[in-house]
């Protein structure tokens, strides 16, 4: 289970201001009122699987609305605030400790009103006083700090060493726009991927010694504790697929022996960059694992749609 936490501060648009105005040819008032401020709403979306977002920018204002104009014209109300969260977030209004899930029954939720536009000169005249030149400040939107909390329960994993390609295939998945690059720890934290609504977790490089605190995958693998099935990822460039394989099963046993045990792919992954006779032949040897194998490559759609068949049937 992924657990992504944020902390947002959130306003509605001020009330634009009332107008003090005045017909020019007759006596009497003709100041409009202000505009309402704008509501900031929480809105669910299938698009994202994190909050990242709300942890680089923690604090959002709708539009204030605009002042009132002459010849009792209101002015414009202030535009809404949305603020697209993954549905399944938990959002806990702070200062009462109430909370509301973003899903299916509740797709839009209101989380802070905007105020009303103050009253312009108009409303104000009575039969003492014709000529008034009082207008109203808008009302201030409401303020409140939400507390944002996601978690999402991985359908699969994808594990293995460094540089096993895990990242680029959850991109060709998923469009998850994980960063990639040829050098060790390109994954520096999990990343999530959605593909027809399946969760996909790229767990950070394991290396040898893992489970003892070296490198950075080892406290990541409690996440794929649950999943259905693991996508063991080993690059076709290994000079020594077996000793990749072993060196990645030994630390999942070390962690937790039902994890190795758990039901498991393997991606015979980049097989762009090798021949076809090295590809059967690493193919050839991983199969002494007993495991199902998938030789596959970002470039190949049949490999491709290989995976994503499993995928949908798993």
């Amino acid at each position: 289970m992924f657990i992504d936490e944020a902390r947002i501060t959130v306003k509605g648009g001020q009330g634009g201001y009332g107008k003090v105005a005045f017909f020019r040819n007759r006596k009497g008032p003709s100041g409009g009122n202000g505009g309402k401020g704008g509501d900031v709403y929480a809105v669910a979306t299938s698009n994202l699987t994190h909050l990242k977002n709300y942890v680089e920018v923690f604090e959002y204002m709708a539009e204030n609305g605009e002042p009132g104009g002459d010849n009792h014209k209101t002015g414009a109300g202030g535009k809404d605030l949305l603020l697209k969260m993954p549905i399944g977030t938990t959002i806990i209004d702070t200062s009462i400790k109430k909370e509301i899930v973003l899903d299916k029954n509740h797709p839009k939720i209101l989380l802070c009103a905007g105020g009303q536009g103050g009253l312009g000169n108009s409303a104000f005249k009575s039969s003492v006083n014709q000529t008034p030149k009082k207008a109203e400040v808008g009302k201030k939107g409401e303020e409140k700090e939400f507390a944002l909390i996601l978690k999402l329960i991985a359908d699969f994993g994808l594990i293995g060493l460094p540089n096993a390609g895990k990242s680029s295939l959850l991109n060709s998945l998923t469009a998850a726009n994980v960063k990639t690059a040829d050098y060790p720890f390109t994954t520096l934290e999990p990343n999530l991927g959605v593909y027809e609504g399946k969760v996909i977790a790229d767990v950070p490089g394991l290396i040898e010694g893992a489970s003892s605190g070296k490198g950075l995958g080892i406290k990541f693998l409690k996440h794929i504790e649950k999943v259905n099935l693991i996508f063991h990822c080993i690059s076709v460039e290994s000079n020594d697929v077996v000793k990749e394989h072993d060196t990645v099963i030994s630390e999942l046993a070390n962690y937790n022996k039902k994890l190795a045990d758990k039901k498991r792919v393997i991606l015979l992954t980049k097989t762009d960059l090798a021949s076809p006779e090295e590809v059967l032949k690493k193919t050839a040897v991983l199969k002494d694992f007993g495991k199902d194998i998938l030789p596959i490559s970002i470039y190949d759609e049949e490999s491709l749609s290989e995976l994503k068949k499993i995928i949908a049937t798993t």
